[in-house]
C-alpha cells in the first residue's frame, strides 16, 4: 500500500511538472512571435548625384575624377582603366535602391562614363524620408495678444555697473618658504 501511494505520488509529480512545461512553451512561443527584431538600414557605396556625374569631363586626370566621385568601391588590377562605382541602400519596409556609374579611362584620362541614371542630391534627400510622417514644426514666435496674456516683468532695481565696486579685503599671505628651525 505504501509503495503504490509512493508510485501514485510521483506519477501525479510528473504529470504537473509535464502540464507547467507545456503551459510555459506555448506562452514563450506566444511571446517570441510577438516581439520582432530590429532591422538596420544598410547602406554600401558610394551615392553619385546627378550634380557629379554633370562635372566629370572628358580628358580630367584620374585625382580630379576622385576628388569629384570619391573613391572608387571597385578598382580592379585586371581593369585598370576602369572605376566602378556602386552604391545600395536597403532600409526596412521601404524598396531597395541601388545604382552603379562605371569610369573609363584611357591613358588615365577621363574617356567615358556609363550607369544608371542618377538622381539629384535634392531627390536622394527626398527618398530618405521614412514612412513615419515628419513632426508638425510649432510656431516659435509669439503674437503681440499671446504675450499680453503674461504679467510683465519689474524693472531691474538698478545696473550692476552702477553700484560702486566693493573694497578688495585686506589678505596677507605668509611667504611660500619658511624658516627652518
Amino acid at each position: 500500500m505504501l509503495v503504490a501511494a509512493h508510485w501514485l505520488t510521483r506519477c501525479a509529480a510528473v504529470l504537473l511538472l509535464a502540464a507547467t512545461a507545456a503551459g510555459c512553451a506555448d506562452t514563450a512561443h506566444r511571446m517570441v512571435s510577438a516581439v520582432t527584431p530590429y532591422k538596420v538600414e544598410v547602406v554600401q557605396g558610394n551615392f553619385i548625384s546627378r550634380e557629379q556625374v554633370a562635372a566629370l569631363q572628358p580628358g580630367m586626370g584620374r585625382q580630379q575624377v576622385r576628388d569629384i566621385l570619391g573613391t572608387p568601391l571597385m578598382a580592379s588590377v585586371f581593369h585598370a582603366d576602369r572605376w566602378e562605382y556602386v552604391f545600395s541602400l536597403k532600409r526596412p519596409g521601404l524598396e531597395a535602391q541601388s545604382r552603379r556609374l562605371t569610369v573609363f579611362f584611357k591613358d588615365n584620362v577621363l574617356e567615358r562614363t556609363e550607369g544608371d541614371e542618377m538622381p539629384s542630391e535634392a531627390e536622394f534627400v527626398a527618398s530618405l524620408s521614412s514612412k513615419v510622417g515628419q513632426p508638425k514644426v510649432p510656431q516659435l514666435e509669439a503674437t503681440e495678444a499671446q504675450l499680453a496674456r503674461f504679467p510683465a516683468r519689474p524693472a531691474p532695481a538698478a545696473p550692476l555697473d552702477a553700484q560702486p565696486p566693493a573694497a578688495a579685503p585686506a589678505t596677507h599671505y605668509p611667504p611660500l618658504e619658511t624658516p627652518r628651525r
